[in-house]
């Protein structure tokens, strides 16, 4: 069970102890989508408004390189890779909503000023492995398109009909490959910033130690995490305005379930 934390905010990291990992059943993510949809109904408008977000950023980058999947899939890719970061808002939302303080939208839009430092250096190792995934996903497309590239419905047309499952096997697994380490290194990252004023080196070290105490609950998370992006995207990102709320008010969740709560606090 999670335990609320309802102490004030470390006014810094110096003298946090490492964060408890505590060990949770494979069947948690289900209890965490149970607790996020409470979230979502209890604070609607803030929680879709970056719903909103998340799809009208899907659809742009859709609409803009219609013509030149190649850049598309590298960029809603990193999007994802992105996710964690763009999310913070809706953490923030969960956070207030435990704590009784309201679903107001304002506060949430500033959020990472509480531990501005650490976030930024979380979100320059994101960024650069998203340049680095968007790189590889470019190789990856020139190695097996020598003379052109695909638009975007010839992409999907030979996804459909699997006309070239060696491409397919290189780009999902290098795919899987970033984000496998994005997955590791942020589950519970970014709440843990914004709960306890963590420092980023220290969060993202607990974020591993949960991956690594917690194999079977974090592999239902991850595919949890897959299948409803994948829902989001065959419904060409409208189902983004939900299914990306749901998600983040869940992973705040998972964080509560995650780490224990500082030993003043227990």
């Amino acid at each position: 069970m999670s335990q609320p934390n309802d102490a004030p905010l470390a006014k810094d990291d110096e003298g946090l102890p490492f964060p408890d990992v505590r060990d949770v059943p494979a069947t948690s993510p289900l209890r965490w989508l149970a607790r996020g949809f409470s979230d979502l109904r209890a604070c609607p408008i803030p929680s879709l408004f970056y719903g909103f977000c998340f799809a009208g950023m899907g659809l742009l980058i859709t609409f803009v390189f219609e013509h030149a999947y190649e850049y598309t899939s590298a960029l809603t890719s990193g999007f994802l890779l992105l996710g964690p970061f763009l999310a913070m808002g809706l953490y923030e939302i969960s956070r207030r909503h435990e704590r009784a303080e309201g679903c107001a939208l304002g506060p949430t839009l500033t959020v990472w000023r509480r531990n501005a430092g650490n976030i930024g250096l979380f979100a320059v190792v994101l960024g650069i492995v998203f340049l680095i995934w968007a790189r590889a996903s470019l190789v990856v497309f020139a190695l097996f398109y020598t003379n052109e590239m695909p638009n975007l419905s010839g992409f999907l047309e030979q996804v459909l009909k699997m006309e070239n499952l060696e491409f397919l096997a290189v780009y999902f697994g290098v795919g899987l490959l970033f984000a496998g380490i994005v997955f590791a290194v942020s589950v519970v990252s970014i709440p843990l910033m914004l709960d306890r004023n963590q420092d980023a080196i220290t969060a993202m070290l607990a974020s591993v130690a949960a991956l690594a105490r917690n194999p079977a609950a974090m592999l239902v998370w991850a595919l949890v995490i897959v299948c409803v992006t994948v829902l989001g995207f065959l419904t060409f990102h409208v189902g983004l305005v939900v299914l990306m709320p749901l998600i983040g008010h869940a992973t705040w969740h998972a964080y509560r379930d995650l780490v224990g709560p500082l030993p003043s606090q227990g």
